[in-house]
């Protein structure tokens, strides 16, 4: 199909699947003939409630079938989407709604305790109120140029920052990942990446909605109940984090999760042995690992036949249409369609990510093998200096994670009087073993300057919504 646009995508669903299940939340079952007629009754609701061409909505709630009902009624009204992180406070969010320009927010009050509560004087509505139902049949020509949304980065590198994407990059960028990730019509997908998440939002709903897979939203990842609802909804599409594999595989369980085929996952530290374990130990067909982030979509994916370490230790091979190159200072450069259209009311922090010559700057530190596989070996910003030696933490992260003690690690740079920095590696363990113990083991196996001086041992890692490590809490 060669739409232009995603509304023009998502509307034709209905023609395409019919009475087909589209969405299954809780006791609430929509085909997608339903799902079309509540997007454009919900572009009606927007459009009485003053959103025009270009107005910018905020929607700051967890996984629902309203999230989608929302976000794709405001794409059909031709406004722009704006999701905020369900884990961010009132400061945080009342910021991205001032930055953005946002004319309206959506929120789900009570998630996670929160009131949600906007200071900004803007209307604020409840997605589980009647307003997506309100409107009258309606939706507006938009080009395949238009911005569609405006994703904010994490803010683990400073203040958020907004991602400017149109339609038509991102149909082209998700259609080839559902072919990557092998998600077929007839899918049922468990999406527990939250929807404010380019995984979430553009590799779940959105990809739903192109191949014509179910989609199960979860608000929260609680395995128990993951497990429950794979046997009794028979899913068989389950991307997520790492952690989430590690919780399917040490979870004791009687659930009959024999229908799951398609993993999707991504990180810069998959040990080798969890791979080999998911295709072992779980019932899953195919694994895809990828590279991706805010400001260039996905743009690289392993593909089907790549081994167990081709899989666990690269990200894979760039994407159609989209160049990699390593900067002389092993600087990972991306170039191509996908590459966004600039941040959000910021012309210099632009021109700094994104070259004259095209390339996209991603602060994420990589080499390329002989066959053009990409390998992430930390972050600019993450890379900490012993001794005039670089360390990369996600390198050294690696080798930690062979030890049998280490079930998670995060390593991070430390002040030394005498070598400027040197590692400090937090460790989530099952069976501990004394920190001289594994501090010993390390400087083993890796360079003097690469081996951690201190190890503590904690319950958990602090993760963000997206299950990264929050690093700058560790700090």
């Amino acid at each position: 199909m060669n739409w232009q646009t995603i509304p023009e995508m998502v509307l034709s669903s209905g023609d395409r699947f019919g009475d087909a299940e589209a969405v299954v939340d809780g006791d609430l079952r929509i085909t997608f003939t339903d799902l079309t007629d509540r997007i454009r009754r919900a572009a009606g609701a927007f459009a009485g409630a003053g959103i025009r061409k270009g107005d910018r909505v905020a929607i700051w709630g967890p996984n629902s079938a309203e999230w989608a009902i929302a976000a794709f009624g405001l794409l059909t009204a031709g406004g722009v989407l704006v999701p905020i992180n369900t884990r961010y406070r009132e400061n945080e969010a009342s910021d991205i709604i001032r930055r953005s320009g946002a004319k309206a927010v959506l929120v789900e009050k009570g998630f996670l305790g929160q009131d949600f509560t906007v200071t900004e004087p803007v209307p604020v509505f409840d997605l589980k109120s009647d307003f997506l139902s309100s409107g009258e049949p309606f939706e507006v020509s938009v080009l395949a140029e238009d911005i569609a949304d405006i994703m904010y980065t994490s803010g683990t590198t400073g203040r958020p920052k907004g991602v400017m994407m149109n339609h038509k990059q991102t149909l082209r960028m998700f259609s080839e990942w559902c072919d990557l990730a092998d998600l077929r019509q007839g899918d049922r997908y468990m999406i527990v990446n939250p929807f404010f998440h380019m995984f979430g939002y553009k590799a779940g709903l959105i990809a739903s909605m192109i191949r014509g897979a179910t989609i199960l939203p979860i608000p929260v990842l609680d395995v128990d109940r993951v497990l429950e609802l794979v046997e009794r909804e028979k899913v068989t599409m389950l991307p997520g984090p790492p952690t989430l594999y590690q919780s399917l595989l040490t979870s004791p369980t009687t659930h009959d999760i024999s229908s799951l085929r398609a993993a999707v996952t991504g990180s810069a530290d998959i040990p080798v042995e969890l791979i080999r374990r998911i295709s072992k130990e779980l019932p899953f067909e195919t694994i895809m690992t990828g590279y991706g982030l805010s400001e260039g979509g996905t743009a690289t994916a392993s593909r089907r036949g790549d081994t167990f370490e081709q899989i666990a230790t690269t990200v894979g091979k760039p994407c159609d249409g989209i160049e990699i190159r390593i900067a002389d200072d092993s600087e990972v450069l991306i170039r191509g369609y996908n590459v966004m259209q600039g941040y959000l009311d910021d012309p210099h922090g632009t021109a700094e990510a994104i070259d004259d010559d095209g390339w996209l700057h991603t602060g994420d530190l990589g080499t390329l093998d002989d066959e053009g596989r990409l390998r992430i070996v930390g972050r600019k910003k993450d890379m900490f200096i012993v001794g005039g030696f670089n360390a990369y933490p996600a390198e050294i992260e690696g080798f930690l994670l062979e030890h049998p003690a280490v079930d998670q690690v995060a390593v991070i740079g430390v002040p030394d009087d005498r070598l400027g920095q040197v590692g400090k590696a937090f460790v989530v363990s099952g069976n501990p073993v004394p920190a001289d113990d594994l501090i010993a083991w390390s400087r083993d196996r890796m360079a003097g300057f690469k081996a951690p001086r201190f190890v503590e041992y904690l319950d958990a890692l602090p993760l963000g919504a997206t299950g990264k490590v929050m690093k700058d809490q560790l700090r």
